[in-house]
């Protein structure tokens, strides 16, 4: 039993350990190592405490070779995970334009001054619903940038001076066009669908008065010809009444000669002297 016992150690001294090979990274082998190392020197004193303590097992050492929970992590170029870094909200709204404050006013004050006629004007844009206009606040010297839609505030902005309001107008300007864009197309395709009813129902109604003149043209050749074989009829008649007129003169004629001839000869001849 004894010289089991002796083998068994020798060959966890000195031979190389199979439970290494569990190792998951290269610190978890120097670290084995080392410890190997330094057990060899003292392979004889503990060759009585190997018979007691029984040798350490391979799920022990992948739990002493894992970092511990809180422990840093390795660089980045060690392989290990990179960090995250967290992520912050970013506003709607600029809080800058051109490097110039501007800031999101209080609707309601911004009504109330409105109300109070404490605002002068100087800029107005209007493209269909939306309204925006730059203000000017004297007593606070502060410039005030509003849309509305359909006379309903909808967003103001504040600023410090008339560049940065500017900016801002005309922000606000190019976000009222675009939502406009829907509008200006409808109203050109109301124009444009207008424009083709009308030429529309001025084709039918030339086409009508085409229809109407061809009819008219069809009806009076229709009664041009009627009108002429009439005409040749009753031409063919008068002929015919001029020929019997005409014989009955010559008859006439005939008969008034003859008696100028009988009564003629009644008259005796004188002769002249």
């Amino acid at each position: 039993m004894k010289s089991i016992l002796n083998r068994r150690n020798t060959a966890l001294s000195g031979a190389p350990s199979r439970i290494l090979a569990v190792a998951h990274d290269a610190a978890t082998q120097r670290a084995v190592a080392s410890e190997a190392a330094s057990r060899a020197p003292q392979s004889a004193a503990d060759s009585a405490d190997s018979a007691v303590t029984p040798p350490e097992t391979s799920i022990e050492i992948e739990s002493r070779g894992e970092p511990a929970a809180g422990a840093a992590m390795p660089p980045e170029g060690a392989g290990g995970p990179r960090p995250v870094s967290t992520l912050h909200p970013v506003p709607v709204m600029p809080a800058h334009l051109n490097g110039r404050p501007v800031q999101i006013a209080d609707g309601a004050a911004f009504e109330a001054l409105h109300a109070a006629d404490e605002f002068m004007t100087f800029r107005v844009y209007r493209c269909f619903a939306y309204t925006v206009s730059l203000f000017f606040h004297p007593s606070t010297l502060g410039y005030f940038v509003a849309l509305h839609q359909e006379s309903v505030l909808w967003r103001a902005l504040k600023a410090n001076d008339l560049d940065a309001a500017g900016s801002a107008f005309h922000l606000m300007q190019e976000q009222a066009t675009r939502l406009a864009d829907g509008e200006t197309r409808r109203v050109q395709l109301v124009a444009q669908n207008v424009e083709l009813t009308r030429q529309i129902e001025e084709s039918e109604a030339q086409a009508e008065r085409l229809r109407v003149d061809l009819q008219r043209h069809a009806e009076q050749e229709q009664t041009a010809t009627g009108r002429q074989h009439q005409v040749r009829k009753e031409v063919a008649l008068l002929e015919a009444q001029r020929i019997a007129a005409q014989a009955q003169l010559n008859k006439a004629h005939r008969a008034l000669h003859q008696l100028k001839v009988a009564t003629s000869e009644g008259v005796p001849h004188l002769h002249a002297r």
